[in-house]
């Protein structure tokens, strides 16, 4: 793939007087990172559950847990109906797991099709659950902030609905009993950032307060159950969603991935660690990211997500395995039909005019070839490699194509396409999403004319693309901070993800040696200029296939400083951007 050419930015400088100051007990390298993040001092390194602000701030909460208690004391059937990614997978299995475990009778879950019935409650979706499983209650997850038509379809149906979402609303709610949502213009919940498994543990913790208030667990005789038993799914579904890992995503995040390393999480959890071939006391934030979300993901994109929920739900060791196996060679043929598609995006953007200066305002582009479930994908690794928004379209039948969007920062693809809807209502059927993300349709005879709209509201973004073709650092190390207890300190200091960058460092290199490895990776031996130690560093599909290692003397390299666990511990670079000097 013809990546767009990036520069390396550092961010600013903070001396270390002042670092000392804030950040006392920790490592000047770590100080240093946490201040590059805007971590204020090291009470925001907190990570105890008692810091997670209380669920009541949240809009609605106190009717969704209402409803919930007198099902539940009711013994009323409920009908969870989630989405078929892993944020929707997770919260769907939370839900049904803790709705059982705080005493509900009847719980059952219904995750649409994407290619037959397609994203959330829509009208068809509530027809279906209230024909087939006839619940007293549905409640969303991860969905229904946009279903208008299928609340009022289930409450035709005299079904009480309550929506827990996490995506940005429209303009106006649907007529819900109840409507979670942070992202809600009149919420006050101090985090906007939660991911819908987050949404759906709020409203649980809202439920189990609710019901110890009416005494219900001591009158049942049944034990309240503990939610941090939950969080690996938590963990699970906020890391694969990608959401801003802000303070209390960290919180969570953090919680959850002591329990998957201390091999307290879900059988299903534990299966999928093993059919990647991860070790569960060492696996990262970044394993489950892209390791585990992708054999779930799996499930979404080419069958259904069922397999995936069913994983998740399952107490069975052997069975969990067998769904795990399932999931991984899923994830293979993702894989295979991914790269297809990559390779036939390139021919199409090498035919292109704008292929044929250095800034693409962004990329909007359909082949009838393209499967529904990948074009995610796609459009993520186009968005990365050109450094704009990028939509990627695929049939889904004869007059629509469903788009994907993925886009860079500062430039909020939801409201790209809110502004192009407003100014023609005409090009799209239905949109939805957030900044980083959305999904829509349009009529295929529209596929040109939105393509240009699109680009022209991208345009004006000149300085968000700039500002993404830098890859930005933490600054430099010295040789005494190229070791292995730094890079385990580094390690240690996550959760990392989205708006909570792992620490990138860049340095000028001798290059001692190098070598090809297994075709497209390239292995190099590194020093600093004089220096007496040799570095072990890795440019993981920097060649193409057949290239032989380029005879490089020095680099300018952005790395990550990791700790290689193969064959004993030692310190190695993970090398993000390299420059020939």
């Amino acid at each position: 793939m013809t990546a767009t050419a990036k520069s390396i930015r550092r961010r600013d400088a903070v001396d270390a007087a002042a670092l000392a100051r804030r950040f006392p007990s920790l490592h000047p390298v770590l100080a240093r990172v946490y201040a590059g993040r805007s971590v204020r001092d090291e009470s925001e390194l907190d990570y105890s559950l008692s810091r997670i602000p209380p669920p009541d701030s949240l809009r609605d909460i106190d009717a969704a847990a209402g409803i919930l208690a007198d099902a539940v004391e009711a013994q009323a059937a409920i009908t969870v109906v989630g989405d078929y990614d892993v944020d929707g997978a997770t919260s769907t299995a939370l839900m049904k797991l803790a709705l059982e475990a705080c005493g509900a009778a009847e719980v059952r879950y219904f995750v649409p099709d994407r290619f037959t019935l397609g994203y959330g409650l829509s009208a068809e979706v509530a027809e279906a659950v209230a024909v087939k499983l006839q619940p007293d209650v549905l409640v969303t997850v991860d969905n229904g902030i946009s279903s208008h038509a299928g609340v009022d379809r289930a409450h035709e149906h005299g079904i009480t609905v309550i929506v827990t979402d996490h995506h940005l609303p429209g303009d106006s709610l649907p007529r819900a009993d109840a409507v979670v949502n942070p992202s809600r213009a009149d919420d006050g919940f101090p985090d906007k950032t939660l991911a819908g498994v987050g949404v759906a543990f709020y409203v649980l913790l809202a439920l189990r307060a609710r019901l110890r208030e009416r005494g219900w667990f001591k009158d049942s005789g049944r034990a309240e159950p503990n939610l941090a038993d939950y969080l690996d799914l938590v963990a699970l579904g906020t890391i694969a969603d990608m959401v801003p890992l802000q303070y209390l995503n960290r919180i969570l995040v953090r919680s959850g991935m002591a329990r998957i390393c201390a091999g307290r999480c879900r059988p299903g959890i534990r299966a999928l660690l093993k059919v990647s071939a991860l070790q569960a006391e060492e696996v990262t934030a970044r394993d489950i990211g892209f390791r585990i979300a992708p054999r779930l993901n799996a499930a979404g994109r080419l069958a259904g997500m069922n397999i995936g929920v069913d994983c998740l739900l399952g107490d069975d060791e052997k069975t969990v395995n067998e769904i795990a196996a399932q999931l991984d060679e899923l994830n293979r043929e993702r894989r295979s039909t991914q790269e297809q598609m990559q390779a036939q995006a390139e021919e199409i953007i090498g035919s292109l005019d704008i292929a044929k200066n250095g800034d693409i305002p962004a990329l909007c582009l359909y082949d009838p070839r393209w499967h529904q479930g990948v074009i995610g994908l796609v459009a993520s690794r186009l968005k990365d490699a050109y450094g704009c928004p990028c939509v990627v379209f695929a049939g889904h039948d004869e007059e629509t194509l469903k788009g994907s969007a993925r886009s860079i920062r500062g430039v909020h693809v939801r409201d790209l396409f809110a502004g192009i809807a407003a100014r023609r209502p005409d090009l799209i059927n239905h949109f939805g999403g957030h900044a980083m993300a959305a999904g829509l349709s349009i009529r295929a005879e529209n596929f040109a004319e939105f393509a240009a709209a699109f680009t022209e509201s991208a345009a004006c973004h000149a300085e968000a693309r700039a500002a993404n073709r830098a890859v930005d650092s933490d600054g430099a190390l010295g040789e005494g901070d190229l070791c292995l207890g730094v890079a385990r300190q580094l390690a240690a200091g996550g959760p990392w993800g989205q708006n909570f960058p792992e620490p990138l460092f860049d340095n000028e290199f001798e290059v001692r040696a190098a070598e090809c490895v297994k075709s497209r990776h390239l292995k190099l031996q590194l020093a600093l200029p004089g220096g007496a130690q040799t570095l072990e560093a890795m440019a993981f599909s920097h060649l193409n296939d057949g290239d032989a290692a380029p005879a490089y003397e020095k680099v300018h390299a952005a790395y990550r400083l990791d700790v290689n666990t193969w064959r004993g511990e030692k310190v190695q670079l993970v090398i993000e951007h390299l420059q020939p000097l």
